[in-house]
C-alpha cells in the first residue's frame, strides 16, 4: 500500500471576509474531488485568516508512481485555476 500526502498553502487576494474565503475553498475542494474521485482533501490550518488557506490532501493506491502522478496533477490543477497563489508545499509518499 502506498499513501501520498500533501500539505500546501494557498494565498488569495480580494477576499473581504472569511465567508468569501470559505466559499472559494469549498468550491475548489468540490471541483478537485470531482476531477479526482478517490482524493481526500480539506482545509487543515489557517482557518481564521481571510487571505490564506492551508490545504491537506491524501491519496492511497498500490502503485507509487500513480500516487505521485495524482498528487502532482492535483497541485497543477489548483495552480491552473488562477484564483490562488501557491505558497509552501510539502509532499510525502509512504510505503506500507
Amino acid at each position: 500500500m502506498v499513501v501520498g500526502i500533501a500539505r500546501f498553502e494557498l494565498y488569495m487576494s480580494g477576499n473581504r471576509s472569511l465567508k468569501d474565503k470559505r466559499r472559494l475553498i469549498k468550491s475548489l475542494v468540490e471541483r478537485a474531488r470531482s476531477k479526482f474521485p478517490s482524493l481526500s482533501m480539506t482545509e487543515v490550518d489557517s482557518l481564521d485568516l481571510k487571505d490564506k488557506a492551508t490545504i491537506g490532501l491524501g491519496y492511497v493506491s498500490n502503485d507509487a508512481s500513480l500516487v505521485n502522478s495524482v498528487l502532482d496533477k492535483v497541485i497543477s490543477y489548483i495552480e491552473s485555476t488562477g484564483n490562488f497563489r501557491m505558497g509552501e508545499k510539502e509532499i510525502e509518499i509512504l510505503h506500507f
